[in-house]
């Protein structure tokens, strides 16, 4: 455990950030399995729509630091193929 005081401080900070990623990126995971559900179900309406909400999620995670942007770029394109394959 800390002694000093600024070091306490830096404990309690970075779990709070971490807590915060961790909701960030708990909530992109989400968004991105409701794409791949609805491609799997081939539900092209739904999987559009789930798209535009996960790449969103994306762009704000990567925003706030919690992806790094060429991350984020891969993440957005994968689900955008596997959206565009549906029939």
């Amino acid at each position: 455990m800390a002694n000093i005081k600024s070091a306490k401080k830096r404990v309690k900070v970075i779990a709070k950030k971490t807590l915060r990623n961790k909701m960030i990126k708990s909530s992109t995971k989400t968004a991105i399995k409701k794409v791949v559900a609805a491609c799997n179900n081939n539900n092209k309406p739904e999987a559009q729509a789930s798209l535009i909400e996960a790449v969103s999620k994306i762009d704000k995670a990567c925003s706030k630091g919690v992806y790094h942007k060429n991350n984020a770029s891969r993440k957005k394109s994968r689900l955008t193929k596997l959206v565009n394959k549906i029939a």
